[in-house]
Parts: C-alpha cells; sequence; structure tokens
C-alpha cells in the first residue's frame, strides 16, 4: 500500500490506464490547487471513476463495494462520527464480528486508514466505494433528528413557560441555542430534499413537519414551550414585526447551509395554541432548469416552444402550490431570454435572479400591485411580459389586452386543470370574447412520486386497479409495474424523488366560439375532444407502465384532478416519530 501511495500515477502510466503526458499534466494541476491525484485525473478526464476504482482494487486487494442497493446499521455507520466521515470519505458498512468493514474513496490513503482505525472500536478492513455513493449515505444515515432533539432540550431547560420574553435574547446562551437548533433544522431538510418546513405549536407538544417528495413527515418534540423562541428568531430573520401575534405576516430571509445559499419564504398565522410558521426553501444553488430538464414529454415539449415563440398571445401553466409551475415558467424565459428581446416579470417573489431581464417584486403594502405594475409594465416597451400569478379580475384584463395588442404573456393559474383555467379566467369576469382572442395555450402539470430504485419490486395489480384500469381501455400486456416496498434510503416511504406530468391544451377556432359565448359547458365538452389533448393522468399511466411511478400514484393524481371539477384531495400522511 506504501508502493501505491508513492506511486498512484507511474502505475496508472504502467496499466496503460492513462499516458504519461496526461500524468505530467495531472501533476502540474496538483502543484497549482492540491487535492487528490486521482481525483484530478477523473475531473481531468484522464480516467474515468470506475476505472480508477477498479485500479485501486486490484492493487490494494480489497473489493469493490456498490452500497446504492444496500441498506445499512445506522448505529454501526455513527459508529464513526459525522465530521470524520465526510472530511475523509469513509463509512462504516458492516460488523463482521472481529473486524469493522469500512468503505473509503481513497482507500490508498494510509494517514486516513490509520485515524479511521484509531476511532472505531474494532480493527478495520478498507473496501473500495464510488465518492458519489458515500456522499448520498452521509445525507441518508446522519440525520439531525438526535442533534435537534438535545437542541430542543437545552432551550426547554432555560424556558419556564411558553411566553418567551422579548428580553431573553440579549442573554447569549439562549439566543445561541435557538440558534443551534433552527441551524441543525435547516441542515436536516436541506439533507432529506425537503420543500417546506411547517413549525405548529399544539396544546401538549410541538410539531416540525417537513415536505419531502410531496409528503408531510413529522417529529414530535414534547418541549412545547420552545415554539415561541423559534417564532421571534425567525421573525427577526425576515424583517417582520416581533410585536403582533395578532395577525399573518409574510417575509423573506436568506441562510447558508452546508455550501447550498438556501432562500426563505416565511409566513405566520395565529392558531389556537401559538403561531404557526410555513418556510418554503428555495435552493438557490442549484439554478433553473431549462424545459428539456423539467420532464415534458417530448410531444408536448415540441408544442409547447413553437407557442412560446409566437410574437403575441397569452399562455398559462396552471396547477397547486408546489406542482412546478414556475419553474416551467423560468425555463421558458431562459430559453426566451435573448440580446434582441425585452422581457419584464412582475413576481411575487422574485425567486430567481436573470440575466438581462427586469423583474419587478410587487408590494401591497405600498400599492405596488400586479395590476399597477402590469400596466406601467405596458408602457416599458417590452416583448413578452411574465406575471408571476393571475390574482384578479383587473390583472387578468390588463394580461389579456397586453397578449391581444403585439406582446408574449406568461403567467400562472392555480387550477385543477387545463380545460378548468380558461372557465376560471371567465369566472374572474373576463369578457370571453378577450379570452377567446388572446389565450393561446394551457399548460396544467403537477409532480408525482418515483418509485424508489433501491426497494422497487414487481407489482401485481389489485382486483379494484385492474377494473379501473380496463375501464379505461389500457392495454396492460407489455407493463412493468412498480411498487417500494420501504426502505432506509426512501425513509420506509417506497418513493424517492418525483417527476413531472403534464396537459396542454391548445386553443383553436372550435373552442373559441363557446369561449365568445361563455357557454362553458360546451368548451368543456369540445376541449377534452381537442386533438393531440391528452388529459394528465394519461401521463402519469405511461410512467406507471414503465415503472417509474406506482400505480398508486395515478390513482392518487385522479382523486386530485376530477373531470367534474371538484377536487377530493386524499388527507395529507405523516411519518409519526416521537423525540
Amino acid at each position: 500500500m506504501r508502493k501505491l501511495k508513492m506511486r498512484l500515477g507511474d502505475l496508472l502510466v504502467l496499466e496503460g490506464i492513462i499516458s504519461e503526458e496526461q500524468l505530467q499534466r495531472a501533476l502540474n494541476a496538483q502543484k497549482k490547487s492540491g487535492g487528490k491525484l486521482g481525483n484530478l485525473l477523473v475531473n481531468m478526464g484522464f480516467v474515468t471513476e470506475p476505472q480508477l476504482l477498479q485500479f485501486l482494487s486490484r492493487q490494494l486487494d480489497v473489493p469493490l463495494v456498490d452500497i446504492s442497493h444496500q441498506d445499512l446499521d445506522p448505529d454501526l455507520v455513527k459508529l464513526l462520527p459525522e465530521s470524520h466521515a465526510r472530511r475523509y470519505r469513509a463509512l462504516v458498512l458492516s460488523d463482521n464480528g472481529d473486524t469493522l468493514l469500512v468503505g473509503m474513496s481513497d482507500p490508498a490513503d494510509l494517514s486516513v486508514v490509520d485515524t479511521i482505525a484509531n476511532i472505531l472500536p474494532k480493527p478495520v478492513k478498507i473496501a473500495v466505494v464510488k465518492e458519489s455513493q458515500l456522499l448520498n449515505a452521509f445525507d441518508l444515515y446522519y440525520r439531525r433528528t438526535e442533534e435537534i432533539a438535545s437542541f430542543a432540550s437545552e432551550l426547554a431547560s432555560e424556558q419556564q413557560d411558553d411566553e418567551f420574553q422579548l428580553e431573553a435574547q440579549s442573554d447569549d446562551d439562549n439566543d445561541t441555542a435557538v440558534a443551534k437548533l433552527l441551524q441543525s433544522v435547516f441542515e436536516d431538510a436541506v439533507q432529506m430534499g425537503a420543500s417546506d418546513i411547517h413549525i405548529e405549536p399544539g396544546e401538549e407538544h410541538l410539531s416540525i413537519r417537513q415536505r419531502v417528495d410531496g409528503v408531510l413527515q413529522e417529529t414530535i418534540f414534547k418541549e412545547k414551550q420552545i415554539a415561541a423562541a423559534l417564532v421571534l428568531r425567525l421573525k427577526l430573520m425576515s424583517g417582520l414585526d416581533i410585536s403582533e401575534k395578532r395577525l399573518p405576516q409574510d417575509g423573506r430571509a436568506q441562510i447558508k447551509v452546508k455550501g447550498h445559499i438556501i432562500d426563505l419564504r416565511i409566513s405566520t398565522m395565529p392558531i389556537q395554541w401559538g403561531e404557526s410558521v410555513v418556510m418554503r426553501l428555495l435552493d438557490q444553488s442549484q439554478g433553473i432548469l431549462s424545459l428539456d430538464e423539467t420532464g415534458m414529454p417530448e410531444g408536448i415539449l415540441k408544442r409547447f416552444r413553437r407557442i412560446i415563440h409566437q410574437p403575441h398571445g397569452m399562455v398559462l401553466v396552471t396547477g397547486p402550490t408546489g406542482s412546478g409551475k414556475t419553474t416551467t415558467l423560468y425555463g421558458a424565459l431562459t430559453e426566451l431570454n435573448q440580446s434582441g428581446v425585452k422581457i419584464i416579470t412582475v413576481e411575487d417573489p422574485v425567486e430567481y435572479r436573470l440575466p438581462r431581464i427586469n423583474q419587478v417584486q410587487v408590494n401591497p403594502k405600498i400599492d405596488l400591485t400586479f395590476s399597477r405594475v402590469l400596466r406601467t409594465t405596458l408602457r416599458q416597451d417590452p416583448d413578452i411580459i411574465m406575471v408571476g400569478e393571475m390574482r384578479d379580475n383587473e390583472t387578468v384584463e390588463i394580461g389579456l389586452r397586453g397578449a391581444l395588442t403585439g406582446h408574449l404573456v406568461l403567467s400562472t393559474l392555480h387550477t385543477n386543470d387545463a380545460i378548468s383555467s380558461a372557465v376560471r379566467l371567465l369566472d374572474m369576469d373576463a369578457p370571453g370574447y378577450l379570452v377567446a382572442s388572446s389565450l393561446r395555450a394551457i399548460v396544467a402539470q403537477r409532480l408525482i412520486r418515483r418509485v424508489c430504485d433501491n426497494c422497487s419490486q414487481d407489482h401485481s395489480l389489485t382486483a379494484e386497479q385492474k377494473v379501473w384500469l380496463e375501464s379505461l381501455n389500457v392495454e396492460l400486456d407489455g407493463a412493468s409495474f412498480k411498487q417500494g416496498k420501504g426502505c432506509p434510503n426512501c425513509h420506509q416511504t417506497g418513493y424517492k424523488g418525483r417527476i413531472g406530468v403534464f396537459e396542454l391544451l391548445e386553443m383553436n377556432d372550435t373552442l373559441m366560439q363557446p369561449l365568445k359565448q361563455n357557454d362553458t359547458a360546451r368548451f368543456s365538452e369540445l376541449a377534452s375532444q381537442t386533438p393531440g389533448y391528452q388529459p394528465l393522468w394519461s401521463d402519469a399511466l405511461n410512467y406507471a407502465r414503465q415503472g417509474i411511478t406506482s400505480v398508486d400514484e395515478v390513482l392518487r393524481l385522479v382523486e386530485m384532478v376530477p373531470e367534474n371539477g371538484v377536487s377530493h384531495e386524499p388527507p395529507v400522511t405523516s411519518a409519526h416519530g416521537e423525540i
């Protein structure tokens, strides 16, 4: 091993994996920037990571282990503290009786092997593991649950009752305890990939819930008296009025968590046992997805691209909160953002900062409303206008008239599906002739959960599922239905990650006539028969047939988007765990 450590590059050359010239270039780069030679060779494209790992496995005579589909023992993993695991890229994989098997991305680093051996209670044997798999495992197994419980207990010991005193802020120890607790909550949420954090005080406990893949997962704290301290700290972070507890408030803050710049949209609301706080997490470091990355089916994507490149008209993207509407609109703006095009956006809030685009943040407190900004926007000579949301009749009418007078107007609407969106515009008292003349297309979308790759297994349809699919004339031959049984990788839910499902309704002369006459029933009937139109559940069912999502997720979507326009959303499920 010492020989390998000293001559890793020479041995790679000897094996014919890299050339002498490539080795010298990597060594020169190492002198300038530091870092491990193996990582540099991979980053420079001279060797692939699998080639390097297989080489190390052969030379060191240690196994190459794939942990992507393994369920590790959390207690064993935590024998190595998280700080050491992340620093040294090492993970305890198994207990073999007399020894512990430790996976490492660079097992040739003898100093690290010695350090880990001194920390662990048993002698170690080394295995080679892909670094990306180790990083995923760190986020999975080093949860902040125990740390959060410890900080909550520490803060509770300093609180004598539910009423957190304002003068307690001057107490450095108290303030530090609150900060540590919130930092741990944020770090845990980022590791879990949560989109929202809910802090909800109750009569006997405090509930902190995270929305992961669209479903809330709950942790219960007995220390209910810490709720007021958490709310106060969050109000200070977001510039809210700390003395106002009777009215809802909205604010924003920005934090840095594990190298990620996170924008927080914070909403407070008075409830029976205190104030509820909901925080929407927006990871700025992830950047903006292109339209190709949104998951739109190829057919819909091609048509959508053609529509947004038209010179005028209104295009709506619809769906409930958290369905990815803003992501789709920003993807469209990124594609349309050219030096010869003037784009203005009116948003609440401005979620992503885009170069060359004039973005306006509305502020109702000073009467800077959507409608007022939109009127001014039309005098700014724009080619394209993006309105964050069509909230009222005035905004709708100004947007429609802007689309009618030579502007491309993009916006969102909170409706169940594409067909009901046009009807919703009429319900908001927009003139039928204006809707028919201006509206070009409507995209409706949802995010459905993916079956966990780690615990995916074949799924035999139930009798009810078969009857439902047969009623839709769905061909079952050749389908590969899957369902997750639950594992640590997906936190026993059977699902990991989400994928978008879409429907696109393009307006035509046939649909314009009933809109002009405000005949919503006739419009809905004709729209469902429009060539090329497929409902959301059809897109979702295609994913279920491929084993990407489950039939249960498709049924859940159907319950949320019924044909008669009445929503029957199922109750939110939670994963309960008391601390």
